[in-house]
């Protein structure tokens, strides 16, 4: 037997060989230069200098081993087990993984405006996990990795939570969240907040996806001025752009999946209540639900893994039927997570498509075959029976700004401090229409006005016959319906059309990358006219969608497609940050 203490001896001195024989060649080289090539600055030499150094890399791991040559993985496409390896190794740290992406953010947030500001703390939570990492202690998958979070959660660390609002800056939540709990305990560090559509897209009818009045608008990376989509805006361009190894989001009907569809992103809007909600600034109660961004399934399941669970601050939790013994969902990630499931196709929403998104269906249409060969079995007009009615009806909206009345004043009753003592909707909304800084009225409060003019919340006598009639959209005349009638196990979807149907019920769906639109395609902007929602090279996504509590087997049908397709790394950005681990170290 060979001792693993003889083995770390050989190895480092195969290192020393190595690293001699490659400064004695650098040394030959460098004096053909110096002799040659004498007008030369040190400017100049520094790349044939940092081919050397990184060539001959040697850094020690935590356990004392050395390795010969480091990987540095592109942070724009890094993922958790690719990160690990290389802290596992001792190539870098959390310190450099801090540096790295911070310098990358500051390369392209003037442009994009994607993230709101940076958690001053960062580089000394990340100290704090290299000595724990160095003193054999790893919390596990997560640990030492930057994830950013949405401005809506609320941290209680020097960062802002304001859902983009100055009417809460300066506001401090009574705790941390339990997700930003969660995320801490699993040994990530949050990096700081990413910019948002303010008030999460509850605000103004006549607003853009991801303008706030605290972070100005932000804009994705696949065409100039193109749309993030939104409300989770700044999450959706932080985790496509590698900015942190990924992002938290949140979603009311849309938030999640649109801006991770905008970015050629994987998106898991999870079941309400499998993550808690508590000290996140709301919009409904019934459809609120917090979940990961993040460029692979695997990676987002790993996030999901860590920050779902019960809390007894959010009663929705303890309705989950796990318990604190939840599925594996990174396990859930096999290549034979379609084989042997019941798909369904709702052709009646599909067929509400325009025109203009043929290039949507024609990639649709392929990767049912993609799915079909993966070994499912395609159900074809599993159509959801209400859905004409549901697109002439207001009630789900209704319903919504009722939640949206009683569930705001009861978040701003817990704030340890409220700078503007704001305690309802009618005082933020005087405070908006009062300040210059809210661009009002150019951005209307619209929303506002129709819930408030209708006085009506969610203890009202006649609210809960009204969010019966909503329920109807998305069980027996939706998703539940279509499940239940056609025994299946998922229904897909084009993203564009997947969010507001399982909104209502409050079931999972998850996003994959899946295309994005053909050269030749006619520029279109949204109604605002000042983001390009149409245009060559534009994202689309696919999305799955099953019944509540489904996660496990949505994210292994949603593995299985990704790796079949790999649709993400086939498109092409106009704007990337430069800056990598290799710039930091």
């Amino acid at each position: 037997m060979i001792s693993t203490g003889y083995l770390n001896k050989l190895k480092r001195g195969i290192c020393l060989v190595t690293t001699a024989l490659i400064i004695a060649a650098f040394g030959v080289v460098l004096a053909y230069f110096s002799t040659t090539m004498f007008h030369w600055n040190k400017w100049s030499l520094a790349p044939f200098l940092y081919i050397a150094t990184t060539a001959s890399s040697s850094r020690s791991s935590p356990d004392g081993t050395t390795s010969c040559q480091c990987v540095f993985p592109s942070l724009i496409e890094a993922t958790a087990a690719e990160l690990q390896e290389g802290l596992a190794k001792g190539c870098f740290s959390s310190v450099d993984l801090v540096n790295a992406y911070v310098a990358r953010i500051h390369e392209v947030n003037s442009t994009l405006h994607m993230v709101l500001e940076v958690n001053p703390d960062a580089w000394d939570i990340a100290r704090q996990l290299d000595l724990e990492r160095k003193s054999g202690l790893v919390r596990g998958p997560l640990h030492g990795l930057p994830i950013l979070l949405k401005g809506s959660i609320g941290t209680e660390d020097k960062t802002e939570t304001a859902a983009g609002s100055y009417a809460l800056v300066g506001a401090k939540v009574a705790a941390d969240s339990t997700v930003a709990k969660k995320l801490r305990q699993a040994g990530a560090i949050i990096l700081g907040k990413t910019s948002m559509s303010e008030w999460a897209n509850f605000r103004s009818l006549n607003g853009s996806s991801g303008w706030s009045a605290q972070g100005g608008q932000t804009y994705a990376a696949y065409y100039p001025k193109q749309d993030p989509s939104g409300s989770s805006s700044g999450s959706g361009v932080a985790a496509d752009l590698g900015l942190a190894l990924a992002a938290l989001g949140t979603e009311t009907s849309g938030s999640i999946l649109c801006p991770s569809e905008n970015n050629n992103i994987v998106g898991i809007k999870p079941t309400v209540g499998l993550t808690s909600r508590y000290m996140v600034i709301p919009i409904s109660e019934r459809q609120d639900t917090i979940g990961p961004m993040a460029r692979t399934v695997k990676d987002a399941a790993m996030i999901l893994q860590a920050i779902a669970g019960p809390d007894t601050n959010d009663n929705y939790t303890l309705a989950s039927p796990f318990g604190n013994r939840l599925p594996n969902y990174v396990a859930a990630c096999k290549l034979s997570g379609l084989k042997g499931k019941r798909i369904g196709i709702p052709r009646n929403v599909i067929n509400t498509l325009g025109a203009s998104s043929a290039p949507i269906v024609s990639a649709f249409e392929a990767a049912v075959s993609v799915i079909s060969e993966a070994g499912a079995t395609i159900v074809e007009d599993a159509n959801f029976t209400g859905y004409d009615e549901y697109l002439k009806s207001s009630i789900p909206q209704t319903v919504v700004a009722a939640d949206f009345i009683s569930n705001i004043a009861s978040y701003l009753s817990k704030l340890k401090t409220n700078p503007n003592n704001l305690h309802n909707l009618e005082e933020i909304r005087r405070f908006i229409q009062n300040s210059p800084l809210e661009d009002y009225p150019s951005r209307d409060t619209g929303i506002w006005d129709l819930a408030l003019d209708r006085g009506l919340n969610n203890t009202s006598p006649e609210f809960w016959q009204l969010h019966l009639q909503s329920l109807y959209y998305g069980e027996e005349g939706g998703l539940t319906g279509a499940l239940s009638r056609n025994k299946l196990d998922a229904v897909i979807l084009p993203t564009v059309l997947a969010d507001d149907i399982p909104a209502i019920i409050g079931s999972p769906v998850i996003t994959v990358p899946l295309g994005s639109f053909p050269e030749g395609t006619p520029i279109e902007y949204n109604p605002r006219g000042n983001l390009v929602e149409k245009a060559p090279g534009i994202p689309f996504g696919i999305s799955f969608l099953g019944p509540k509590w489904s996660e496990e087997s949505l994210i292994g049908m949603a593995y299985a497609f990704e790796q079949r397709t790999l649709a993400r790394k086939k498109l092409q950005r106009y704007i990337e940050p430069k800056s990598d681990l290799s710039s930091v170290l």
